[in-house]
Order: C-alpha cells, then structure tokens, then sequence
C-alpha cells in the first residue's frame, strides 16, 4: 500500500477553511484530522504543506482535447499535462472532434484514448445530431457524463435546428442535456451585415455584435423553455450575458434543479475592452460582452444563480489565429490557467476561497452526480492540489504547455502558484516536474 501524509494544509473544502492534516493511502483519502492521532502506515510520505492551500482538484466539465482529428491543435496527452499543472484531475470533454462522437463506437473509441493517453480522470459526452437519437439514448447513465447539443454553430459543424429532432431528444433524455446556445439564424443575419460594411476586415471588436446577446438570450429562452415542458435536466454552458441571467433560479439547493447554468473564465477575467489589445486570441463562442455583462456574471456566480465555472479550452494554433476575422477561428486555451485566473480574483476580493472550490470542483461533482470525487472527504478519491497563495510568476511561451504553444495570459503575473496535483493519490504534477507514466481514471456516475 502507498500513503502519503499532507500536514498542516490550509484547507478549503464544503464551505469552510481550517487548518489540518490528511492521510492519503492508495487511491482514497483515508483520514482527515490530527496526524499524531491517526495511524499512519509504515513508509508513509509526509508533505508540509504548512503556508499552501489544499484544495479539491477542480473538475473542468467543458474541453476540447482535438483528438481524434485535430491534434495539430491539441492533443489529449498534451493538454492533461496542461491541465495537471493547473490543479485540474478530471475533464469532460466535447463531441466535435474527427470524426464526430455521435455513436457509441465512436464514444468508445475516445474512452480508449483517454485510458491511453490522460495523466488525470476523464469523461467523454456524446454529441446530438438531427438524426442520432437512438445512439444518444444507448449512452450508459453511469458511465457516460451527458450529452452535446450545439444549438449554435461553432468548430465541427455540429448544429442541431430541426425543431422535431430537438422535442424529441429533450423529452426522451436520459442523462444531463448540455448545451451551447446561439441563434443561428440571427448570427447569420449579423454576419451577412458586417460583412457588407467591412468586407473580409471585420474588427474583432465586432465579434459580440455578430455573435450578438440577442443570438445568446433568443436560444437559451428556447431552450429552458423546451426543458420546462419536458422536465428535461438541462445544463447551458458558457452563459456570457447579464439578460440570460433571469433565465435561472437561485431558490432551491443545486442538487434539486433541473436547469443549471455555467460561466467560464474568460467571460469572468476579459471584456469588450480586451478587444484592442487581444484580438483573434479572444475570439470565442458565445462572444466575450461587456464590463456590465461580466459583472452581472460575477454577482450570479456569487449569489449562485450560476452553478459551475469551466473553461471551455478549445485551443487553435497560432497560425490558425494570425487570420482575418472571418478565417480566425474562435476558442483559445485556458485549462492550465483557470484556477490562478480565478485565485488571481480572490486576490482582488471578488470571489471567495471557498466560492471557487464550490463552482470549480463540487458543483461539477454535484451537478453530473460523480462518484466519490469533487470534495476533501474521507473514503473519497484522492483528486487533491496545493497552492502556493502568495508565488508570484509570469505567464510566458516558456511555462506555457499547451500544445499550441500560446494563452491569452501570456504576460500575466498571477500572484498564486500550483505547487502539486494529485490524481487518486498519485501526485502528477511537482514543482513543474510531471509524471508523464501516470494514466488517469474514467469518471462514474452515481445515476
């Protein structure tokens, strides 16, 4: 058996911040207290962690990995070595990969590669079609995190419009419905007009007028509504604006709601401002709005009227992203920078400690009812990252790990460091040292 003991951590855990220590052996947390009190295995590697936060590893439930098809771009080795260097142990990860994970061969298939090739735990989610029902409904609740409904186009072409298809799959669904919401039809009316006006020159500050609010709060509307006539357990991704903030609740406890909201980084850290300075580097869909929209989405985080903060990495390459508007394709990177992004806001009193792990790691955990992760408890796995709060250092192409080599972070001083990962009691990541032997696992389902 292996153990490892972490002493005198502060952690933050399930609301509350203290002061312990914690016992790891094999793949559980076996105890959490006093260590003189404890008993502590022959052998057992201690780690003072006196001065680091502990948290639990935060669970990211919207990537695109680009393997198959796309690993110029990324890959699912390359981009969990990210993720572990940014304190993260379990991904879920997007259909519109080549070919499209539309059956369940080619679910499996992708499962096979992350049992191969991830350094933390993974889930792959099914991706809908006007035509896949029935492969979506032979997803396994327990195994398979939950479906992909593109209710906008974005990278992959996966757009689902045909009203029938769309009835059909919300009323008969049988695991969480996670959706991205654009009006196409309104997008597509924007483009043609910026087009006519700018030709192929289209300032990337334009980017939130084509990919307008309108397009955002028409489709998430009908989308909360279908999932309200059908009692489906819906879960919108990557909300970007204050009017589709009155589309969700904060009344009840977040293991009760059937509809469910989520936030990513950008959307929290960047604004319509960014645009000058940043360009095609954040070009992302939904678009990146206004200061008054980020601040709307961060008081939602905060009365939890939103659920979840995620990342929704999708990296492109830097030649890729050097392009005229039209050609520059939208995504960008983010998994590795996520959590100092967010302690980078603790530190500038806009979220709490205990704020972040609720939306980062048990909410996630929470929301796709995960089995035995997603919070510090005893006889639970043994997904864990410590923080150095006060190390400041650089974002720049040389501690950058994406494989497509850039963030729109480059430059940044972040004031919090990651110092270790965890991944069921193997630590992964050390000081930029990476176990690049290790393999994660595949996440269950408690449904």
């Amino acid at each position: 058996m292996s153990s490892t003991l972490i002493k005198n951590a502060t952690i933050i855990n399930e609301g509350k911040s203290f002061i312990d220590d914690l016992l790891i052996c094999d793949e559980l947390i076996s105890a959490i207290g006093d260590a003189d009190k404890m008993n502590i295995p022959a052998g057992t590697f201690t780690i003072d962690a006196k001065g680091l936060l502990l948290l639990p590893g935060i669970i990211d439930d919207q990537v695109h990995f680009r393997e198959p098809g796309l690993t110029q771009k990324g890959d699912i080795q390359s981009e969990t070595r990210a993720a572990a260097a940014g304190g993260v142990t379990s991904f879920m990860e997007m259909p519109n990969t080549i070919p499209q994970t539309v059956t369940i061969n080619e679910l499996e298939n992708k499962y096979t590669l992350g049992s191969e090739k991830s350094l933390i735990n993974y889930s792959f989610l099914i991706g809908a079609t006007n035509d896949n029902l029935d492969e979506v409904l032979n997803a396994d609740p327990s195994r398979v995190c939950g479906i992909k409904v593109f209710m906008g186009s974005s990278t992959g072409n996966m757009l689902v419009d045909r009203e029938s298809a769309l009835r059909e799959l919300f009323k008969r669904a049988h695991i969480p419905v996670s959706v991205h919401c654009e009006d196409e039809s309104i997008i597509r009316k924007n483009t043609e007009l910026y087009r006519l006006k700018y030709g192929e020159n289209v300032p990337f500050s334009m980017h939130p007028f084509i990919r307008s609010r309108e397009a955002c709060i028409t489709s998430s509307s009908y989308a909360v509504n279908l999932a309200k006539e059908y009692n489906t357990r819906l879960h919108i991704f990557h909300l970007s604006t204050a009017n589709e903030m009155k589309l969700f609740s904060n009344a009840i406890p977040l293991s009760e709601k059937r509809i469910t909201a989520e936030v990513c980084v950008h959307h929290l850290w960047f604004d319509d401002s960014s645009y000058e300075e940043k360009g095609s580097l954040i070009k992302w869909n939904p678009a990146i709005k206004t200061v008054f929209d980020r601040e709307e989405l961060i008081k939602a985080v905060n009365n939890n009227t939103v659920d979840i903060i995620a990342t929704d990495h999708a990296p492109h390459t830097m030649e890729e992203k050097m392009n005229t508007y039209f050609k520059a394709p939208s995504g960008g990177p983010l998994i590795q920078h996520s959590l100092v992004a967010m302690l980078e806001l603790w530190h500038r009193k806009i979220f709490s400690l205990e704020k972040i792990v609720e939306m980062m790691c048990h909410n996630p955990a929470i929301l796709f009812n995960i089995r035995k992760r997603g919070f510090i408890r005893e006889g639970y796995k043994a997904d864990i990252c410590l923080v150095n709060p006060d190390s400041p250092w650089k974002v720049s192409k040389e501690n950058i790990l994406y494989k497509c080599g850039w963030s729109p972070f480059e430059g940044e001083t972040f004031r919090s460091k990651v110092e270790k990962t965890i991944v069921n009691g193997t630590i992964v990541y050390d000081k930029g040292v990476i176990n690049e032997d290790y393999r994660g696992q595949r996440l269950l389902f408690d449904r």
